[in-house]
């Protein structure tokens, strides 16, 4: 690294002492907007420090100490903002829980962490939370202001309320602890990250000066704010820049609440994105689709009436991350006039490693190149290196994972494999940890293999399997559309695998495709809190499936 980033790394603004400016330089002008009751409540950016400040003084006044482990289970509200700005002024470290979490996450992250209090928000199920609580009463709670949020020993409003602000300042350095967030664990109890203000500060200002924000930006945060992608890219944005965020009331409310915002910036996940194109092909079949957008003058009203029709049509930038998204989702979505930047990173590079943006067609597959001052690298195994300020600092009591993170020349070892192509463009070809050994002993890597059926099919998820197996077989969730014809169904995916089979060495051919009856999902342990898929539950769940697999068939819908 240069000795003027070096410099500016040193000397770079911490995101929460941006907002302490923001406050003073535009105090009535809406930061933050969250819908209540389909009513909208905005907090001003004088109102957010104001009761961040009151807050701190009343988790003193409840006998915190600096440096204190504090919890925050919550779907994403103006208050999950609010509640962490008063962790970084208070010099507490956040301990953020998804609010999808089970019980078994919930008690390992609380009491892995040393929490010594935990904050209650906005919860679909709240049972997990309840009993966890229950079971650990020497954990101070405290609720914020929402229906179904577990009765607690504190009400947020309450203790804002009857608070002053404080007046103290922390001087928190670059390797200052921050946050410890817990990875979403696709292979057993997540691990904790200890992430440092340096790390947050240096992504949040790469990420925004990239981007380059404008003055009417505007952002919506929705993705888990547990997530790291969500907390640097949009909670860190908006800090750094001084960008109105706002929030969604309900999943039954997303478009509505997109279209009320009209977000300039969004991010979403590849499922949110399969099921935008969904609804679009609902309304406008394919065919037609392709129709309409031939016709020179008619094509710019239909790709302008699909970007309204949910809510996008102000978006200047659209994102996605958190799990791998298909080349041809991508590239359909680019003949509708809608760019998607592909980026990637993960928790213990505060989500940002590589991003095509500006947004290049010709790159689609790939994760774009590294972003400014993240330095990438393939090992001689494949395996994807990265180096740059944004690094994690190690894992909570766990120096062994640590020290095998890191070489001695502060490269971190992602475990993710993929290749660099003339431009430095990153594609990802799956993790080390997927690659499994068959019954015949030959080692198959499934990622490649799922992304190449993915460029084929409309498939809502997929998983290949095949640790121990004869040989591998393709799970499908199929694609739920309209007048679904089961038979049509099955003789299209025969001629895709048939297809890919001819590519694929004989160790590695698909022996059968079971269609899945019940779609996979975070309550039913098959998907992590960032919709990444458990491969090892699934091998675990179908081994012998696969093993007696029928050899006169090979389409199984699964009963």
């Amino acid at each position: 690294m240069s000795s003027s980033l070096e410099m500016d790394f040193n000397t770079l603004s911490m995101p929460h002492e941006k907002v302490l400016e923001w406050a003073q330089q535009r105090p009535n002008e809406i930061y933050l907007s969250q819908p209540i009751d389909r009513k909208m409540k905005t907090f001003t950016y004088f109102e957010v420090v104001d009761q961040a400040l009151s807050l701190v003084t009343a988790l003193q006044g409840l006998g915190f100490e600096p440096r204190d482990k504090i919890a925050l289970i919550s779907k994403n509200c103006a208050e999950w903002f609010i509640c962490d700005l008063a962790l970084m002024l208070g010099d507490y470290v956040s301990v953020p829980i998804f609010p999808t979490a089970g019980g078994e996450t919930i008690e390992h992250c609380l009491t892995h962490s040393e929490a010594k209090a935990v904050i209650v928000g906005k919860l679909d199920d709240n049972q997990a939370t309840v009993e966890v609580l229950a079971a650990h009463p020497e954990i101070v709670s405290i609720s914020l202001p929402y229906t179904n949020v577990p009765t607690c020993q504190h009400e947020y409003s309450v203790l804002v309320e009857s608070h002053q602000p404080s007046t103290e300042r922390p001087n928190h350095r670059t390797d200052t602890l921050m946050s410890l967030v817990y990875t979403s664990g696709t292979s057993g109890l997540p691990k904790g990250a200890m992430l440092t203000y340096g790390g947050f500060a240096w992504s949040a200002h790469n990420i925004s000066n990239h981007i380059v924000l404008e003055n009417d930006d505007k952002l919506l945060s929705y993705l888990p704010l547990a997530h790291i992608t969500e907390r640097v890219y949009i909670l860190g944005s908006s800090m750094i820049g001084g960008v109105p965020t706002g929030f969604v009331e309900s999943l039954d409310t997303f478009i509505d609440d997109v279209k009320n915002q009209q977000p300039t910036l969004f991010i979403s996940v590849p499922r949110l994105w399969t099921l935008f194109q969904q609804r679009i092909l609902d309304k406008m079949p394919q065919r037609k689709l392709n129709i309409l957008l031939a016709i020179p003058f008619i094509n710019s009203i239909v790709k302008k009436k699909i970007a309204t029709g949910l809510g996008l049509d102000k978006a200047r930038v659209l994102g996605c991350g958190s799990a791998p998204i298909s080349p041809a989702l991508l590239d359909w979505y680019h003949k509708v006039g809608m760019n998607i930047t592909e980026a990637w990173g993960m928790t213990e590079t505060f989500a940002y490693s590589t991003i095509n943006y500006p947004f290049r067609a010709d790159k689609i597959g790939t994760v774009g190149p590294a972003g400014p001052g993240v330095e990438i690298q393939i090992a001689s195994d494949q395996e994807i290196m990265v180096r740059g300020h944004g690094l994690f600092a190690g894992y909570y009591k766990n120096d062994q994972a640590t020290q095998e993170s890191f070489d001695d020349n502060g490269w971190l070892h992602t475990g993710d494999i993929g290749s660099l192509d003339d431009e430095g463009f990153l594609s990802i070809e799956g993790r080390k940890k997927d690659t499994f050994k068959t019954a015949k002993g030959k080692f198959v890597s499934p990622v490649p293999i799922e992304k190449k059926i993915f460029e084929h099919s409309r498939v809502e998820m997929m998983c290949l399997i095949g640790l121990g197996l004869p040989a591998p077989i393709l799970l499908v969730i199929p694609h739920a559309f309209k007048h679904f014809d089961r038979d049509r169904y099955e003789r299209k995916t025969k001629k895709i695998i048939a297809q890919i089979n001819q590519d694929l060495e004989s160790h590695a051919k698909i022996k059968g495709v079971l269609m899945i009856k019940e779609p996979w999902s975070i309550e039913n342990n098959i998907l992590t809190p960032t919709l990444k898929i458990k491969r090892h539950v699934l091998e675990k769940k179908y081994h012998d499936v696969g093993a007696n697999w029928p050899s006169d068939k090979f389409v199984v819908w699964e009963e």
